[in-house]
């Protein structure tokens, strides 16, 4: 099926439709299409996340919505991070754009990540392709796409729910702008700790690496 044919079928009415026929398998739905979402970037997320918010409410609507695209997005970079190097995908940290984007990432870390993922016209799926490809680890990139999917879903969440209301009542949109920071400043701790942990745990290694060696070479004179 022609890719245009299935981006115009997605319209938010449609989606609606197919939530609401699908309404007693709960919140699956909803959740998967975010999912989906993760793995065929050219559907659009911005109707599903306001499809869930207008057929679970706003709070549940954003709790799938995010769920989805936090396990979607961990599915890709697992998927990648394991079979990146394979024949089938050992094309990818060769190409010059791919490895400046991989070095890119290794180089900034949580940050500039947790930026790109609130914007919801980030491609996500280059983001996670590219994070799996690099040296960053499992726990700071998973900490980067939740937060920063938190803080972008919910956004569209609050906009699709009641977009009228972001207009004539500028106070809520600061308080956006504020979560955001507030958001972007725990993540940055985090990252601090687990840094920490990471330093840590290295400099035992190297420890336990000297003992040996030392050992080795007492037992050889």
């Amino acid at each position: 099926m022609d890719v245009e044919v299935i981006k115009t079928w997605f319209t938010l009415e449609n989606i609606m439709h197919l939530i609401q026929e699908y309404r007693a398998l709960g919140p699956i739905p909803g959740i998967m299409l975010t999912v989906l979402e993760a793995f065929l970037p050219f559907l659009p997320l911005f109707a599903f996340v306001m499809a869930n918010a207008n057929a679970f409410g706003l709070w549940l609507g954003f709790l799938y919505s995010w769920i989805g695209a936090c396990v979607g997005a961990l599915l890709v970079f697992s998927l990648v991070r394991r079979y990146g190097q394979k024949r089938l995908l050992a094309f990818l940290p060769r190409h010059p754009k791919v490895r400046k984007l991989m070095d890119w990432v290794e180089r900034h870390g949580f940050g500039p990540l947790f930026l790109l993922l609130c914007f919801p016209f980030t491609p996500s799926a280059v983001v996670n392709i590219v994070a799996g490809l690099s040296k960053i680890s499992r726990a700071q990139y998973m900490l980067a796409v939740c937060i920063g999917k938190m803080v972008m879903i919910f956004t569209i969440s609050y906009i699709g729910y009641d977009i009228r209301s972001l207009i004539t009542k500028p106070s809520k949109t600061a308080i956006v702008l504020l979560v955001i920071f507030i958001l972007w400043y725990i993540g940055k701790r985090i990252e601090g700790r687990l840094n920490k942990v990471s330093v840590s745990h290295d400099d035992e290694s190297k420890k336990h690496h000297d003992v040996l060696e030392k050992r080795r070479r007492f037992n050889e004179q």
